[in-house]
């Protein structure tokens, strides 16, 4: 076995990074297309109990059924929920494969909703389509999903932590380095092909609690992948497209408009009023909410308090019991009981989030990054409100291209220089004695984030923001760590000061205001489609620096019609008359 530095390296064929919602699909399609190839899955926690759908999921928020939408809606409603900027024959992959997708879940054993005719139980609440189908009995997604990677003989390393990536002298991925978080033992794999599904970046921002693991994200996933792929070279698209979603105040859960919605449930001004059209979570739907919440009738409440109570106990059977079962335990302490009085809603902080809106790591219809052999599925990547099951389709899609990419692949060349100055960065906070802990430069940066990018954006705030960001890196050379496990969060904060970075830089570089709340500019306040109808890259420059510039949105392949302002219509006009 080969070593560098007195480090095996291990080799592989694929290595897919992250073992959440898209990571295990991909590792599965991967050995489902070669079962001679040999695939790892790499997880910083355990594959069993890891990912935003670590403990279940209760519904399907994208939905292409046949019989209740067709892949040409489904393009069309997500490019009018996103002001036109969408690569639309990526959209269009997710949407011929959703079914399908459906039906492979559905005989793995993953329980969806249906009717008395054994048909899928579709559900209304998006603005123009029917998307969404419920999963009452979504609790066991996780489970299954072990089950299949062992079936496959996937090779699994848990509780290690991805740092870098590597690439080979011609610039085609060449495996990892990384981390034991549990003993701090680097590690290095080699591999022909990587697929990244590391998740949202949702450790950005700073939640109300000031807690900082109280994220309405999973908190493990804190925008590793992001900063990975950056530093690897790959392009970053559309992230001034924030990631702003509405929460139960102080929980940091979801309202799950998804699941009251189709069931008589709404969201509300203080009045009990309905003010809002749509509930499916757009930016021009959060702009609407914030707007609501600033006014004299505001807050703004998630009412079921007019609900039966056959319909509240389902309800409560659903959000009680999958994804977050310690929502019930919040409200008992809260003494808020659904039947009695309405639920306090509010605005999470900010992260980059495909599935919930535009911004990630650069993927076209075939999961490819800018970097050959690289490939991003899931949350971190491009493709815009992809939710759990977009995770799962491209993670299948993932695993299909990059098992196809290692059959031209030879004998792959380290960078040794390049691994040993990354052991230097990764082993150096526990060899100081004396410094910053992790957790402190964490809350710093993070609120900073608070202070200064959270939408509506501002831009000398913004200027002040990214100065002040810099300056925490400019500490980062004092980072110490006691233990492997604060050497995990100190590798952690530095993507988290890359991801901030990134989010000053993008929202400074679009001067105009786009997708509602998510890049709302105060002093930019209108949209700008003769000049910034595009996607935005960030990428790294030749210099080494954090750079921007323009990519040109592809042809589309279905076209908007009249419907194309649908998203800027969504107020109650009573309401807003009142």
């Amino acid at each position: 076995m080969m070593k560098i530095n007195d480090i095996p390296v291990i080799d592989t064929d694929v290595l897919v990074i992250g073992g959440g919602t898209a990571g295990p699909m991909a590792a599965v399609t991967a050995k489902e297309q070669d079962p001679s190839l040999k695939v790892m899955l790499l997880e910083k926690a355990n594959v069993k109990r890891s990912g935003a759908i670590s403990m279940g999921m209760d519904g399907l928020n994208n939905a292409v059924v046949p019989g209740h939408a067709t892949p040409e809606q489904y393009v069309k409603e997500i490019t009018i929920a996103n002001d036109g900027v969408v690569h639309q024959p990526a959209l269009m992959a997710y949407a011929t494969r959703s079914f399908p997708m459906i039906e492979k879940l559905d005989s793995w054993g993953v329980h969806f909703q249906k009717d008395e005719t054994g048909d899928y139980d579709m559900k209304k609440v998006h603005h123009l389509g029917t998307y969404v189908l419920p999963m009452p009995e979504g609790h066991n997604v996780k489970k299954i999903l072990y089950r299949r990677l062992r079936r496959n003989r996937v090779e699994i390393e848990n509780r290690y932590t991805a740092t870098r990536l590597l690439k080979d002298p011609d610039g085609k991925i060449a495996g990892m380095i990384g981390v034991n978080t549990r003993t701090a033992e680097p590690i290095i794999i080699r591999a022909k092909a990587v697929i990244m599904a590391t998740g949202a970046a949702g450790r950005i921002g700073l939640p109300t609690s000031g807690y900082l693991f109280g994220t309405y994200e999973n908190p493990a996933n804190n925008g590793d992948g992001h900063a990975m792929a950056y530093h690897a070279g790959a392009d970053l698209a559309n992230l001034e497209c924030y990631q702003v979603n509405p929460l139960l105040k102080d929980y940091n859960g979801p309202a799950c408009a998804y699941v009251t919605g189709p069931l008589g449930g709404f969201t509300s001004n203080a009045f009990g009023e309905r003010f809002i059209e749509c509930d499916y979570w757009s930016g021009q739907m959060m702009l609407e909410f914030f707007k609501e919440l600033e006014s004299g009738t505001g807050p703004v409440f998630l009412k079921l308090d007019h609900l039966a109570e056959e319909t509240i106990q389902e309800i409560e059977t659903v959000l009680h019991t999958n994804e977050r079962p310690s929502r019930g335990r919040f409200h008992e302490g809260r003494k808020v009981n659904y039947r009695q009085r309405m639920v306090e809603m509010h605005i999470s902080e900010i992260g980059f989030c495909s599935g919930h809106s535009a911004s990630g790591v650069w993927t076209d219809e075939t999961g490819a990054t800018t970097v050959p052999g690289l490939y991003g599925a899931g949350d971190m990547a491009s493709v815009p409100h992809n939710y759990m099951l977009g995770a799962f389709v491209y993670g299948q899609i993932c695993g299909e291209s990059a098992a196809e990419f290692v059959k031209t692949r030879g004998e792959i060349k380290l960078d040794e220089d390049f691994i040993k100055a990354e052991l230097e960065r990764i082993q150096a906070p526990m060899k100081r004695t004396d410094g910053i802990p992790p957790e402190q430069m964490e809350y710093k940066v993070r609120r900073l984030v608070n202070d200064y990018l959270q939408p509506p954006k501002v831009t000398k705030k913004m200027e002040i923001g990214l100065e002040r960001i810099l300056s925490v890196r400019d500490d980062v050379p004092m980072l110490c760590a006691r233990d492997p496990h604060e050497l995990l969060r100190a590798m952690e904060v530095q993507s988290i000061i890359d991801c901030a970075e990134m989010a000053a830089r993008a929202s400074l570089y679009r001067t105009e205001s786009r997708w509602g709340l998510y890049h709302y500019r105060v002093d930019c306040p209108d949209q700008n489609n003769e000049d910034w109808f595009c996607h935005t890259r960030l990428y790294k420059d030749d210099n080494g620096n954090m750079a921007s510039g323009k990519r040109p949105i592809a042809d589309y392949i279905v076209s908007l019609g009249e419907e194309k302002d649908a998203y800027n219509k969504l107020r109650v006009k009573k309401a807003a008359n009142a």
